[in-house]
């Protein structure tokens, strides 16, 4: 592990300095006080150097090998990592006071530490380190912003697109079972069409059978945009199965189920039996049932291709793909869409009501991050009603801006943490839960849009309102300036 500075190790870790930038340039007596209060430290890879909630005692600075951080919850997945040439660990001015994880060696590690109880020392000796040890205490405030934007980002994309291919899922495969089917029914109609044309059929006859197969077949489109009473469908079914077996039609079952579906008239059935002759009644029935059949199939197939090119339409609208960034946008159209993404966890037990005033007017804003917003506040709603309860989307004209509310009937904000709900990485949730997009990131996109946001809470009544100006500020850019910046360049 560590062990005290001679004056071998002195010379070594004066050295090792040497190649970092931060201490490089330092005269050879302040190289040497560090050297004297520093250690070196070597360690092999998978080493532990420190656990989560052990102090962070040491300024580190690496001089070779890599050196992770993993959090509890997501072991094998590191949250930090640091390698050759970074100064990490404790550093002055810093408000870490402990470990968040586990702190280990990756690859072999050679590095130089020095005890936080040396640093108001070491900003006496050598006072230019502060200014350079803040400015690695910022760029790693930043890094760390950066890192968690980006996870909060994938955590987004993946509970979306979860979302979404579960949703494409259910047409699609509706579709696929439709087009297997309609192989089956295609047959099934062929075989039907060829005993029909065996029997010896006049003229009159043969328009009968088509004028009957087109009435009923009609009625499949009509159908298909209201749901039949179940009970109402069996006894339909079971009135055209006991004519059939009336005429002795065989196997009449498989045939009374589509033309009960399609609304048949028994009457009409009689009317054409009378007609065709009981010879040939069975034949064309079975014609018209394939047929029936076949529109079914081909009107299932129909719809499930349109739920796909809807949810593609709203995917694509949600984003703003291939759209300008800042541009005028329909918020009732945006949070529709946005709706539409969650469309899986809305059919449990959410009702969703909508209100939006018919004359809203469309406000200038970046599209695709404030749809994150109204992502973020609408997914909030449903885990806090746990998938039960009443989500409420209002949408109004506020003076020079448009506000937003959305609400829920969930059990509502605890009062002690109403106060925090918009700060950094300040969370409710589990490792996996939610969108991974926390509240001060909607507060900060908000406030891009020069807007507002509050949240009125009580047990069975959450509401968040956002308020974004129609208009955005211009933003003035002098081009000759940066004209002449990048010929000075």
């Amino acid at each position: 592990m560590s062990t005290p500075a001679n004056a071998a190790q002195i010379e070594s870790i004066v050295r090792g300095l040497k190649t970092n930038p931060v201490f490089a340039d330092l005269p050879d007596i302040d190289l040497a006080w560090l050297a004297d209060h520093m250690e070196e430290l070597r360690l092999e890879a998978g080493e532990v150097i420190a656990r989560a909630g052990d102090p962070i005692e040491y300024l580190i600075i690496i001089l070779d090998g890599e050196m992770q951080v993993e959090l509890p919850d997501e072991p094998g997945t590191p949250r930090f990592i640091a390698r050759k040439g970074q100064v990490t660990g404790a550093l002055p001015f810093s408000r870490s006071k402990n470990f968040v994880g586990t702190a280990r060696a990756a690859l072999p590690l050679h590095a130089l530490r020095l005890h936080s109880r040396h640093f108001p020392e070491m900003l006496q000796h050598i006072p230019v380190l502060a200014q350079r040890l803040v400015g690695v205490m910022s760029d790693r405030i930043r890094e760390a912003t950066r890192i968690e934007t980006q996870r909060d980002k994938l955590m987004a994309l993946g509970k979306l697109s979860a979302g979404l291919a579960h949703e494409l899922n259910n047409p699609a495969a509706a579709a696929q079972r439709a087009a297997k089917s309609l192989k089956e029914a295609m047959d099934n109609v062929r075989g039907a069409s060829l005993r029909l044309l065996a029997h010896p059929l006049s003229s009159e006859q043969r328009q009968a059978i088509v004028q009957f197969e087109r009435e009923v077949t009609e009625r499949v489109a009509e159908k298909s945009d209201s749901h039949a009473d179940p009970l109402e469908l069996s006894d339909r079914e079971a009135e055209i199965t006991e004519c059939l077996e009336a005429h002795n039609v065989a196997e009449p079952w498989k045939i009374a189920a589509p033309l009960a579906e399609a609304n048949a008239d028994p009457k009409k059935m009689e009317a054409l039996r009378v007609v065709v002759g009981d010879e040939v009644i069975g034949d064309a029935l079975r014609r018209v049932a394939s047929v029936v059949t076949i529109f079914g199939l081909i009107h299932e197939i129909d719809n499930s291709t349109k739920r796909i090119s809807e949810l593609v339409t709203a995917i694509k609208r949600y984003s703003y793909m291939d759209q300008a960034s800042l541009q005028e946008v329909d918020l009732r159209e945006d949070l529709d869409n946005t709706l539409k993404i969650f469309g899986h966890w809305l059919k449990k037990t959410i009702t969703v009501t909508r209100e939006y005033d018919p004359d809203l007017p469309r406000v200038c804003a970046y599209g695709s991050e404030l749809n994150q917003v109204w992502t973020n506040l609408i997914d909030n709603a449903i885990d806090a009603m746990n998938g039960q309860g009443e989500l409420r989307i209002r949408a109004r004209r506020d003076l020079d801006a448009v506000c937003v509310e959305i609400g829920d009937t969930g059990p509502g904000v605890p009062p002690e943490i109403k106060s925090r709900i918009f700060d950094p990485f300040f969370t409710t949730k589990s490792v996996g839960e939610g969108t991974g997009l926390g509240l001060d990131t909607v507060m900060r996109i908000v406030q891009k849009h020069h807007g507002a946001i509050e949240v009125k809470s009580k047990p069975g009544d959450t509401r968040f309102l956002v308020r974004i100006p129609l208009r955005q500020p211009r933003v003035h850019v002098n081009h000759d300036a940066d004209h002449e910046k990048q010929e000075a360049s």
